[in-house]
């Protein structure tokens, strides 16, 4: 690494949270732009830097630093604009000079082992000294932290994570248990904490690092929707991880459960072993949905079928009877599961259930696991829905390592019933969390698509509901939306079958042949740069979605993404942009987020309520970028509008191309999709019904019709792991 040293003349940016800044240090009278994490940045301080020169497109030769140091000035210049930065409350440069006049080169080790004589020094008082003194030992600990933490290699990045959560414990903390980090800092795996405990002389075979390769191991069942690992995965995979012995894992597994961090259990004779929390939110999801599916309710001041006439007047729509039972069986039992595909109703139920429930003068609320899916739910249905986080009331807390939520168990919901749309879409984490909120005597009416892709998130909890027969289930079969002319849905009823549609390319489901992947992308490409321009009624901006099954390759998002740019929002004089790694961000693009932030401030741009949290798949606008602020505003579909530090851009991917699991609980007017060759596992019925059932008035299909064919003859998408279906069987069978 290189070396840099000068005096702090310039912030130009600094995010208190993770320390990312950007500022300008005068070296030898020249001023250089330093990029970097940086705990206090008070003007005047003196640093010396270790990092690399790098060249930016738009801000040109940086100095990028991966360590700091904070050198304390020697000369009596130095003292008192050191003293005068702001680093100590109340000290300006007049009281500056008359310390430094007092005491000279002396004057730091007066306010190390004798401050009570700064007194002396005219306009300095006890309460002025209280302040100076408070100050100034918080910068002498994270100035000694940081000295001894870059002792072990660690980065600034990861010493502002560290000081952050620890303070001035962080060293005796980290010399403790270096794999502590990993249960108590939210974005921080076993790698990093495997890294510092090298550089800490941590023995491979020490029991704090295989628990915490063991605990790694099945931290993987997030990433993979499982919910538990079988006995020989979870030894292979800490084994992989760890480079120990089988003996040596299979004591380091016994003790993680016994302290409390994994569980065990036992599905038809086979060991089975669970991240505690996964565990917690699969058994209390178990048991209280048996509580909610013990609930009935008589409707004695209503007929519900004569309520489900006057609704069938007021809609001037003849219900049949499978419709009609949704109805009935959601205002009388405490739990109903509604599935169907697109076409099949279920918004019309949804109103039905609404209407019926208000009637009776019960308090409802609409929710649904996106904001998408609740701003469509607010349109079809006249009544605000809620995104569940939103309805939860999510509370931040930067040592929770999974979400908070202010309704719980004693603070619930005040309501009668709960109608959750896009049901398939919720992990076992958050159905746990939206159980707890539930008071006893609530409707909960869980309605969604079983057949899609299951949540990103862990557990596959709407099939496995389903499967458990724990509650009353409609499973709506007949098409009712879309003209007669119309095919998607007739075709996602077929796809879903494992049937061949038959596609004439006259309607509004369209294959269009093309045999490799070179093809593939031109054809896409064409498509929205003037082959549907010339469709009446089509907005290729607007209206248009590209749904890709992969994120590489020549049809994956992330290609398609910057080549969709170039043709729907390509560069112009009058819009801003800043490039981030390879990415250009600009004023109009269409962007997403790819990951949960529970931090992250945002505002309604109408209503002007502000709260936290953007979630993984939100999508929204490029709003503005100001480069003098170092910040991009995203304007989401739902109202919100989050601003984003330049820093922050990791979280936000082009989305005028998504892969399918992003599209969930989207519908698009238009959607184009490659069709490519793979892996069965990837590429399969599910997968392409999901795609489809995107779509609201054309599909558009580009690729082989062999591999169409193939997919939806491959019924192989990989069964989850989980075990809700298991536990609900003991509950009941303990009810019995």
């Amino acid at each position: 690494m290189e070396k840099l040293s000068g005096s702090l003349e310039n912030v130009v940016f600094h995010n208190e949270e993770n320390g990312y800044t950007v500022a300008d240090l005068d070296v030898d009278g020249e001023m250089v732009t330093v990029v970097g994490h940086m705990v206090t940045v008070e003007l005047g301080t003196h640093l010396t830097l270790l990092g690399k020169w790098t060249n930016h497109l738009v801000y040109g030769r940086q100095f990028q630093f991966e360590h700091y140091r904070v050198e304390l000035p020697t000369t009596e210049d130095g003292l008192i604009q050191y003293l005068s930065s702001g680093l100590l409350p109340g000290i300006g440069p007049k009281t500056a000079e008359l310390i430094v006049e007092r005491f000279g080169q002396n004057t730091l080790r007066i306010l190390d082992d004798d401050p009570s004589r700064l007194l002396e020094i005219p306009g300095i008082g006890k309460k002025t000294l209280s302040r100076m003194l408070g100050a100034y030992q918080d910068q002498r600990d994270i100035r000694k932290v940081l000295i001894e933490l870059q002792e072990y290699g660690v980065s600034s990045k990861m010493a502002m994570k560290l000081y952050n959560a620890y303070h001035d414990q962080t060293v005796a903390i980290l010399l403790e248990d270096p794999y502590r980090i990993v249960r108590d800092i939210r974005g921080v795996g076993f790698k990093a904490a495997d890294q510092l405990a090298e550089k800490l002389g941590v023995d491979r075979d020490n029991s704090k690092r295989i628990q915490a390769g063991v605990v790694q191991a099945l931290r993987e069942c997030y990433a993979q929707g499982n919910t538990y690992m079988n006995e020989e995965e979870l030894t292979a995979r800490a084994q992989e991880l760890l480079g120990v012995d089988r003996e040596t894992v299979e004591m380091g597994i016994r003790d993680t459960i016994i302290s409390g961090a994994a569980h065990m259990d036992e599905i038809d004779g086979r060991r089975i072993y669970y991240p505690m929390g996964l565990y917690e939110a699969e058994d209390a999801t178990a048991l209280m949905m048996t509580q909610l599916a013990g609930s009935h309710f008589e409707a004695d001041d209503i007929d519900v079928e004569e309520a489900i006439d006057r609704y069938e007047s007021h809609i001037a729509i003849t219900l049949d009877e499978e419709q009609r039972n949704a109805i009935k069986t959601a205002v009388e039992q405490g739990l109903v599961i509604i599935t169907g595909g697109p076409g099949t109703g279920k918004t019309t139920i949804i109103n039905g259930i609404l209407n019926i429930l208000q009637s009776m003068r019960l308090s409802v609320q609409l929710a649904a696991p996106t904001g998408r899916a609740a701003k469509r739910m607010t349109e079809t249905t006249g009544e605000e829905a809620k995104t569940l986080h939103r309805l939860l009331e999510y509370h931040y807390d930067d040592n929770a390592l999974t979400p908070t939520f202010e309704r719980n168990a004693d603070n619930p919901l005040e309501l009668n019933a709960l109608i959750v749309d896009e049901a398939s879409m919720i992990d076992i984490v958050l159905m746990k969390s939206l159980l707890e909120a539930i008071e006893e005597g609530t409707r909960l009416i869980l309605v969604g698509d079983a057949d899609q892709l299951p949540s990103v998130g862990p557990g596959n909890v709407l099939s496995d509901l389903i499967e458990s027969g724990i509650a009353p289930v409609v499973r709506l079969k007949r098409i009712y939306r879309q003209s007669e002319k119309s095919q998607i849905s007739v075709n996602a009823k077929a796809i879903n079958e494992g049937s061949v549609p038959r596609i004439d390319n006259q309607s509004d489901f369209v294959l269009i042949p093309e045999k490799n992947q070179e093809g593939i992308e031109k054809t896409v490409l064409d498509l929205l740069g003037y082959r549907l321009k010339d469709n009446a009624g089509i907005d290729v901006v607007h209206d248009v979605q590209v749904i890709s099954p992969v994120k590489k390759g020549l049809v994956g998002t992330i290609a398609l993404n910057q080549k969709i740019q170039n043709i729907l929002n390509p560069a112009s004089p009058r819009k801003n942009e800043h490039t981030f790694g390879p990415v250009v961000f600009r004023e109009g693009d269409k962007v997403m987020q790819i990951r949960n932030n529970y931090q992250m401030k945002w505002r309604d741009a109408l209503t002007f309520e502000e709260g936290d949290g953007v979630y993984n798949g939100d999508i929204g606008t490029v709003k503005s970028i100001s480069d003098d602020k170092r910040q991009l505003t995203v304007a989401f579909t739902d109202g919100r509008e989050a601003v984003y530090g330049f820093d922050q851009l990791d979280e936000l991917a082009h989305a005028f191309a998504m892969t399918v699991h992003k599209s969930q609980g989207s519908e698009f007017p238009v959607v184009i999709m490659p069709l490519i060759g793979g892996s069965p596992l990837f590429l399969n019925r599910k997968l392409l019904y999901t795609g489809v059932t995107r779509a609201k008035r054309m599909m558009i299909l580009v690729g082989r019709p062999e591999h169409f064919i193939r997919m939806i003859q491959s019924d192989d998408s990989r069964k989850r792991k989980t075990g809700l279906v298991f536990r609900i069987a003991r509950y009941r069978n303990l009810s019995l």
